[in-house]
């Protein structure tokens, strides 16, 4: 019988999930076994994934599972170096350069385990199954607005919190807008006709900020750029891939400019394919931004759990694209699972 076990996420502000109880009774019906973990975070409660038929254990049990449990979380798993013998569902992060996610995949190899990462379940199009990608660019648009707020008050964006659902996040964003007096500012979305663009330019719509919406055929000359540097605020949503051109080089901070404040909703700055040159690391809630130039001020936000501002409705969301998939782990060597086990096979054969 195929297992699932879904495990307690163990980083700070983390209470998504990528299943939710109805989902979890879809796979119990269809004769998959779920094991939930125990969590004191996670967005929705653990009574309806026992209602569901789920088995609920402990929390942080997942390294003593079953071995032929297939352990399903979203972010990152504790760095502590230890070799990873299960096959792991997670967001790895690992295939694009990034320092961590080298080690990672050395974990992987040296348990003989195998990651199915959740960004790399496609169809047979080559497009992803499932994505956050609508609510990152919802939450990222407005934290990024967040960060020109405090620019009005002279200030740094402050810490910034998860939101009961998105009507409290609009009220709030509402009222910090109308403290500041200002006209609002303008923004210019890269990546609009996507689900994360889509998400950004909604934000700012109902916010009343004039979006300028960008996509391939805007970019497709490569740049540079000089409509970037033109706009307050400039969200990005692409992904870092070979040939991604660069939007904002690192000469950016002392060009003449009107824009303060990047958005980089993406956030993939450790990757060698990162269009925004003026940072190198990610951000985070208790700092969402980086100032990398003081006057006048340009500040970075990259938050790379950002729909973990709305944790209940992008789990709703992105579970239900996902179920589909969960439904056929009985055939995890073909489909959307085999294609992501020869990503992992391509990356790891490579080392």
């Amino acid at each position: 019988m195929t297992h699932l076990w879904v495990r307690a996420e163990q980083r700070p502000n983390e209470e998504r999930v990528g299943l939710t109880p109805q989902g979890a009774a879809a796979l119990v019906a269809a004769g998959i076994r779920v094991s939930v973990e125990e969590s004191h975070v996670r967005a929705l409660p653990i009574d309806g994934y026992r209602a569901a038929g789920c088995q609920i254990v402990a929390a942080n049990l997942w390294p003593r599972a079953p071995a032929d449990a297939i352990i399903f979380g979203l972010k990152e798993l504790p760095e502590d170096g230890t070799p990873l013998t299960h096959r792991h569902i997670m967001f790895g992060h690992a295939y694009k350069g990034q320092p961590a996610g080298r080690v990672l995949l050395d974990r992987f190899m040296a348990g003989g385990g195998t990651l199915y990462d959740l960004e790399y379940l496609v169809d047979e199009t080559g497009r992803r199954v499932a994505a956050f990608g609508y609510w990152a660019g919802y939450a990222g648009a407005a934290v990024a607005l967040k960060c020109w707020v405090a620019q009005q008050c002279g200030a740094i964006a402050g810490p910034v919190r998860k939101y009961p659902g998105k009507a409290a996040l609009l009220a709030d964003l509402r009222a910090d807008l109308a403290a500041t007096g200002a006209q609002r500012p303008r923004a210019i979305v890269i990546g609009a006709l996507g689900r994360v663009g889509s998400g950004a330019a909604d934000l700012c719509a109902a916010m009343g900020v004039p979006v300028t919406k960008w996509d391939m055929a805007e970019t497709a000359g490569g740049g540079p750029f000089p409509q970037v540097l033109a706009h307050e605020i400039f969200l990005n949503c692409i992904l870092a891939r070979p040939g991604c051109p660069v939007f904002v080089p690192a000469g950016a901070v002392t060009a003449p400019r009107t824009l303060t404040v990047i958005g980089d909703i993406a956030c993939d700055p450790t990757s060698d394919f990162s269009p925004i040159k003026v940072y190198d690391r990610a951000t985070d809630w208790d700092a969402p931004a980086l100032r990398v130039h003081d006057a006048p001020p340009l500040d970075v936000t990259a938050i790379d759990n950002l729909p973990s501002l709305l944790p209940l409705e992008s789990s709703q969301d992105y579970a239900a694209q996902l179920l589909p998939s969960l439904l056929t782990l009985g055939q995890i060597d073909s489909g959307v699972w085999g294609r992501a086990r020869a990503e992992f096979q391509r990356h790891t054969i490579r080392s």
